[in-house]
C-alpha cells in the first residue's frame, strides 16, 4: 500500500491510498481518482513530505487525523442507515424518484454518466468521498 498526497483543479488538497503505485497511474489514467471534497476528476499528486515513523506504526484501520476519523463516522452511518444496492444505484434512484419503489436511503455504485443524467433530472444523489465496501446480494 502507497498513500499519495493528492490536489485537485480546485486546489483542494486530500490524501488517498492505493495498491501500488502502477495501480494509482491505472486508476488515475482512466478518471477513477476524484477530489475527496469536491468530486472533481481532474486530481494530480502533491507535493508531500517523507514519513518516518518514530516507534510503533498505528494500524492501517485507524484513523490518524480527525478528517480520517470524520470520514470513517460518515462511511459507518451510511452503512447503517441506508440500503446498498450496488451497481442497481441509478437505476433504483430513479425509481425512488419516479415513486415506483418505497422511499429511502440508498447507496451503491454509479458511472459518471448515470450519476450526471440523476442529477440533470432532478433527482438527489450524492458521490461520496470513499468507495463502499461490496456486499454480497
Amino acid at each position: 500500500m502507497i498513500q499519495f498526497s493528492l490536489k485537485c483543479d480546485r486546489d483542494h488538497r486530500f490524501d488517498s491510498w492505493f495498491q501500488s503505485a502502477d495501480a494509482f497511474d491505472t486508476l488515475h489514467g482512466k478518471g477513477l481518482v476524484t477530489c475527496a471534497v469536491c468530486g472533481s476528476s481532474t486530481v494530480d499528486k502533491a507535493m508531500m513530505a517523507p514519513r518516518v515513523s518514530k516507534g510503533q506504526a498505528k494500524p492501517l484501520s485507524t484513523p490518524a487525523t480527525a478528517a480520517e476519523q470524520a470520514l470513517a463516522d460518515l462511511r459507518r452511518r451510511i452503512e447503517a442507515e441506508s440500503d446498498y444496492v450496488g451497481s442497481d444505484f441509478a437505476r433504483e434512484a430513479r425509481r425512488i424518484h419516479e415513486g415506483e419503489a418505497e422511499a429511502r436511503s440508498i447507496h451503491g455504485e454509479a458511472r459518471a454518466d448515470e450519476a450526471r443524467a440523476l442529477i440533470e433530472d432532478g433527482v438527489s444523489v450524492v458521490p461520496l468521498p470513499f468507495l463502499m465496501t461490496r456486499k454480497a446480494h
